[in-house]
């Protein structure tokens, strides 16, 4: 009997509002995810704002930056979803990247297959975001899902009341091939 490997998969979420659409995406997007996949979203909104005086030469970093890092380097791969807020990502996920990125000799992005999805009410899907992430990450060595590119516009239409995603908004087709080509690109590390 061959036995499937599991994949533990770092989500994490751009947004700090709990009721935010890329909290709802993200959730959304596990049902679409492969069976072996251990999802789990990793909560970013209790990092200090990096400093490196807070660590090195005797400074024990924060906990929080401790424990954010050991999940990262845990993952198998990271998808990321994330809001559009001018033009670019939000602070607490920009801060989040460069924690992770530091010591410099210690960056847990290193070599991590990784998706970047944006979502937005807006009509292009929080591009602007999508792309300025991308930048970032390229530099620390991640390499990123080249596609498809998954800008989610028009957003708050995609969900009911409770949160759930509308079964008749036609996101399930595009989330299932998003799924499969993320599963292939992080086969190929």
């Amino acid at each position: 009997m061959n036995k499937a490997i599991v994949k533990n998969i770092a989500v994490l979420v751009g947004s700090l509002r709990k009721e935010s659409f890329s909290r709802k995406m993200a959730e959304a997007m596990k049902a679409f995810a492969p069976e072996t996949w251990n999802i789990q979203i990793v909560e970013i909104g209790n990092l200090p704002l990096y400093n490196e005086d807070l660590e090195g030469n005797d400074v024990q970093a924060p906990s929080s930056w401790v424990a954010f890092r050991e999940q990262i380097e845990k993952a198998h791969a990271v998808l990321i979803v994330t809001p559009e807020y001018n033009r670019s990502t939000s602070a607490a996920l920009k801060n989040a990247i460069d924690v992770g990125s530091r010591p410099y000799t210690k960056n847990v992005w290193s070599n991590k297959p990784a998706a970047v999805v944006s979502v937005s009410p807006g009509a292009i899907g929080g591009f602007g975001a999508h792309h300025h992430l991308r930048q970032s990450l390229v530099c620390l060595n991640t390499p990123v899902l080249p596609a498809p590119e998954m800008y989610i516009g028009n957003v708050h239409k995609l969900f009911d009341k409770n949160g759930k995603l509308l079964e008749d908004s036609g996101i399930d087709t595009l989330l299932s091939r998003f799924f499969r080509s993320f599963e292939r690109w992080i086969g190929r590390f």
